[in-house]
């Protein structure tokens, strides 16, 4: 049976294949082309990928990053399909679902959304609580440069806090959008923020996320 990392991982894929080498996404400044060498050097060389989280290694990763940006698209999008190779822990089920169930879905809606026709997805019961899941997990982490208070709710009432503090926004919706907006695409997630104007308007302009 396909996890959701495996099946988010082809939707991703598939999203590269059909817009194209030079499509826009909702990363700032990234091509699908970056994008798609971003993700297969997250996999595939761990001695680059440091350097998306330390700052000292931040150049290095710019370097192979850009060398892998350099290759055939078609490549890069074979590789993003294929997946990591058997050395990685990538390649391990338990820590491909924990690592890459959020990432792909995450990415695949940086190239859905940066179309002009995008509209939501569907998402099945059992997908949304697995997305729900790893946002009560990582909510503060994601969090913790909001400039207030700031709580994530589903419809259904469930509620994470992601940073403490006041006055307190509020953000309602779908987990997949509460995901998107945690993440540091505001903009173009499709949720409710209620709370006073001037924190709604920092909060929407926060840089959230990992």
């Amino acid at each position: 049976m396909s996890t959701h990392a495996k099946r988010e991982r082809l939707l991703f894929a598939d999203l590269l294949e059909s817009a194209g080498p030079q499509a826009p996404t909702l990363c700032d400044g990234w091509t699908t082309r970056d994008l798609a060498a971003h993700v297969v050097v997250r996999e595939r060389r761990a001695d680059a990928a440091a350097g998306i989280v330390i700052k000292s290694l931040a150049a290095r990763a710019e370097r192979v990053n850009a060398e892998f940006a350099a290759r055939p698209y078609e490549e890069l999008v074979q590789l993003v399909r294929t997946g990591p190779p058997r050395m990685s822990p990538f390649s391990l089920k338990p820590i491909d679902e924990a690592a890459n169930t959020v990432e792909f879905f995450i990415h695949a809606e940086d190239v859905r959304r940066a179309r002009p026709d995008w509209s939501p997805r569907e998402l099945d019961p059992v997908f949304a609580d697995a997305l729900w899941k790893r946002l009560e997990s990582s909510a503060r982490i994601m969090g913790r440069r909001s400039p207030c208070g700031l709580v994530l709710r589903r419809p259904n009432g469930q509620t994470v806090v992601a940073h403490k503090g006041t006055p307190v926004v509020t953000v309602t919706g779908e987990p997949g959008e509460l995901l998107l907006f945690a993440s540091g695409r505001q903009r173009a997630a499709r949720v409710e923020v209620a709370g006073e104007e001037a924190a709604v308007a920092k909060v929407q302009a926060a840089r959230m996320g990992f």
